[in-house]
């Protein structure tokens, strides 16, 4: 989790103002600009907004010079994948679900046979992908598809769109989702 304090006590000096000076435009106590400088209290979101308004910047413009510093690797072993599904049916295995500033979302999901995701479904993103494995059946706009190993799709996912496993066996896609779903 990225530290808002030291991005808070860096921004901070950066305008050269003290704690108290900081405390006092903030109103808040100067003992809250302290704790909250080492970590030991995570602020409210309004006390929050004060302190950035104080500091002259805005909550977007705070968090997105806090993801800026935030490390991360970039490279992923398969037991870093966080798993956000249900591996018992559908399996959606996300790939840098630790990025601080995701805009695309990667998976690798697996259907169990006869898997589906249920009802026809739409949300404001765009997908695509391809099956890695079995044979999958993709409904979207009300138009059915058979996809087997090496297919590929690319859809706006504001079309009510499905995916359900047809095949005996377990089916795998890679996929991407953008902007992330979740």
């Amino acid at each position: 989790m990225p530290r808002i304090g030291l991005h808070v006590r860096e921004l901070r000096r950066r305008r050269q103002l003290s704690s108290r000076g900081l405390a006092s435009r903030a109103g808040i106590s100067h003992s809250t600009i302290s704790l909250i400088e080492r970590d030991r209290m995570s602020p409210s979101i309004d006390t929050l907004g004060a302190i950035v308004d104080a500091l002259g910047t805005t909550l977007v413009e705070f968090f997105a010079g806090l993801r800026s510093s935030y490390s991360y690797s970039p490279v992923y072993a398969p037991e870093d994948f966080v798993e956000i599904g249900n591996p018992e049916e559908i399996s959606y295995r996300a790939i840098g679900f630790n990025q601080p500033a995701r805009t695309m979302q990667m998976l690798v999901e697996t259907y169990a046979p006869g898997a589906d995701t249920g009802e026809i479904f739409s949300h404001d993103a765009q997908e695509g992908g391809f099956v890695l494995a079995g044979t999958i059946e993709l409904t979207v706009g009300g138009e059915s598809y058979l996809l087997t190993e090496g297919c590929g799709y690319y859809f706006d996912s504001n079309l009510p769109h499905r995916f359900r496993n047809v095949g005996p066996g377990v089916a795998r896609i890679m996929s991407a989702i953008t902007p992330p779903s979740y």
